[in-house]
């Protein structure tokens, strides 16, 4: 059973940094497109990062690049995002989710989800 637990969320000021983690269980994340999702309050969820683990290739949002960096440990079964320079905006529910047939993969194109973990970045 493929089980996959976010971590590392919490509360911050603006300008401030996070790192989110995700392990996995039951799966191996060799040659697989995984991300990270966001869900503001209100709003839809919207991918944030993608990263396709069998040759590291990374994809934004344009709202994240340069602040963001998604990576990944294949020997630990863990994808991280590091968070820099955050904003209110970035404040949500932050998912990650694995094993789309397309890389970057829209939201349905994604076959395992974490739980989620809260950031929420005050002004």
């Amino acid at each position: 059973q493929v089980q996959l637990v976010e971590s590392g969320g919490g509360s911050v000021q603006a300008g401030g940094s996070l790192r989110l983690s995700c392990a996995g269980t039951g799966y191996t994340y060799n040659s697989d497109c995984m991300a990270w999702f966001r869900q503001a309050p209100g709003k839809e969820r919207e991918g944030v990062a993608h990263i396709f683990t069998g040759n590291g290739r990374t994809y934004y949002a344009g709202s994240v690049k340069g602040r963001f960096t998604i990576s990944h440990d294949n020997a630990k079964n863990t994808m991280y995002l590091q968070m820099n320079s955050l904003k209110p905006e970035d404040t949500g529910m932050y998912y990650c989710a694995a094993r789309s047939i397309r890389c970057p993969g829209e939201e349905n194109d994604y076959n395992y989800w974490g739980q989620g973990t809260q950031v929420t970045v005050s002004s």
